[in-house]
């Protein structure tokens, strides 16, 4: 059972720069924040769900997921909210999604875990077809100790940690609508679910 092997963690720790200093996990799609629709749609997957936020801690917790901020203040980027969450859950492996992007494909966590052990790999991305999504992605948690040790010389870009390792891509280039981040107001009055 993959609950046993995947923690899902949504990353929401972002400032929201580009959604007008707005929380982008808590800003509304069709009636609904955000990180309600990516809720609902992994947690048919996996119930095993942790929140990464930076700010209205309450507001995330009355989803009734775990919910926890980075160890690094200043809000460090989505490394930050990877290693804060590889020292919190118990599963070997977390699933990151990003808040900000609400459809996920209904067996997007099984092609994952198969992509990670067919190809052999020590993590998997997404890949849209076009480029890496690199916050869609299947990371063991004992890379936790480099990741930290990573952060610590203020390194934030993920592709380059990420380059150190064997690196499994997954094609998702047939459900790349999964990939529409939702990081302005204008795309995400443009956006249909």
């Amino acid at each position: 059972m993959l609950e046993q092997q995947i923690t899902i963690v949504i990353l929401a720790g972002g400032r929201g720069r580009r959604m007008d200093e707005q929380d982008k996990g808590l800003v509304e799609l069709e009636g609904k924040p955000l990180v309600a629709h990516v809720i609902d749609a992994i947690s048919k997957q996996n119930k095993n769900i942790l929140i990464n936020a930076n700010q209205n801690l309450s507001r995330y917790q009355a989803y009734g997921c775990p919910v926890v901020s980075d160890q690094m203040s200043g809000f460090q980027g989505p490394l930050a909210g990877m290693a804060t969450a590889m020292a919190e859950v118990t599963t070997p492996y977390i699933l990151t999604l990003p808040c900000d992007a609400p459809y996920i494909a209904e067996n997007y966590q099984q092609v994952m875990w198969s992509a990670l052990e067919s190809q052999q790999t020590d993590l998997v991305v997404a890949h849209d077809g076009s480029r890496l999504q690199s916050v869609h992605a299947l990371l063991p948690v004992s890379l936790y100790d480099d990741l930290t040790n990573y952060l610590q010389g203020n390194n934030r870009r993920v592709d380059t940690w990420y380059s150190q390792y064997a690196l499994g891509l997954l094609d998702c280039s047939d459900i790349a609508e999964m990939f529409s981040n939702l990081n302005t107001r204008e795309q995400l009055e443009a956006y249909k679910l």
